[in-house]
């Protein structure tokens, strides 16, 4: 079983950056697939984006393209997303969570991960 763990989280001002890091352990996790949702105040959860075993990204949103990315190392059996240029309504709580997958998928829903961390809390103030 995996176990994913979040951090990086914080509070930050409008246009600042943060770097928001998912560690994993229990698993083989170079055939996993990693994904990242927020979920903001009141709100469902979307996702953001994820990548793939082969370290394909893809980021869902018009609203983040550009503005954050993704990379993992599996190495360190650790995903990264980079947020630059944060808005406020960047502000939630981000998840990271992973499931078994082929080379090149990356699951865009919720229900099609298998296991995910506590989040992280980020906040942007204007």
């Amino acid at each position: 079983q995996v176990q994913l763990v979040e951090f990086g989280g914080g509070l930050v001002q409008a246009g600042g950056s943060l770097r928001l890091s998912c560690a994993a352990s229990g698993g083989d996790f170079y055939n996993y697939a990693i994904g990242w949702f927020r979920q903001a105040p009141g709100k469902e959860q979307k996702f953001v984006g994820g990548v793939s075993r082969k370290g394909d990204t893809l980021l869902h949103e018009d609203s983040v393209k550009g503005r954050f990315a993704i990379s993992r190392d599996n190495a360190q059996n650790t995903v990264y997303l980079q947020l630059n240029s944060l808005k406020p309504e960047d502000t939630g709580v981000y998840y990271c969570e992973s499931v078994r997958s082929g080379p090149w998928n990356i699951p865009r829903l919720g229900h099609e991960y298998d296991y995910w961390g506590q989040g992280t809390q980020v906040t942007v103030s204007s």
